[in-house]
């Protein structure tokens, strides 16, 4: 849980954005706007447990050498649609 003095230095840290912002030009506005696109996509991978990663790159490195028989995506979809 976050502190109330480090929500202080938060709120602050806004406060001093925010007006940075109201004065910044084209250029740096996009720039931040990128920024936070990035940081808005998301990717599930990251939030997988260790384990289960590697037991799906186990089973791509199997896939690839021939020890298990993978099925394209459209045709497992089709089964489902």
């Amino acid at each position: 849980m976050i502190n109330q003095e480090a929500m202080s230095e938060i709120e602050q840290l806004k406060i001093n954005i925010i007006q940075s912002l109201d004065q910044a030009d084209e250029k740096v506005l996009r720039m931040v706007q990128s920024i936070l696109q990035i940081e808005q996509e998301y990717d599930f991978w990251d939030d997988l447990p260790e384990e289960v990663k590697n037991d799906v790159d186990e089973a791509l490195i199997q896939a690839d050498k021939g020890i298990i028989k993978g099925k394209p995506h459209e045709e497992v979809m089709k089964k489902y649609l």
